[in-house]
């Protein structure tokens, strides 16, 4: 999803907790991280914004970048 970014925590590890997903100039707090789990590309988060909408996080570790897709 082009314009977005993720902001997380990382205390120990990076990434260790997704914490908001700026939309362009706009930040949009995570309400609940309803899932994490590690694949082979990198450790993957399912997150509810505290507005409602629910996205999948893939952060791909090999190339350093999020991958952002809105869910259902």
């Amino acid at each position: 999803m082009p314009g977005v970014r993720v902001e997380c925590r990382s205390e120990y590890t990076y990434p260790q907790r997704p914490v908001a997903l700026w939309f362009d100039q706009n930040r949009v707090t995570v309400a609940e991280a309803e899932h994490e789990s590690r694949t082979p590309r990198g450790k993957l988060f399912r997150v509810r914004l505290e507005d409602g909408r629910r996205f999948e996080l893939l952060y791909e570790e090999l190339t350093d970048e999020w991958s952002v897709r809105e869910i259902a």
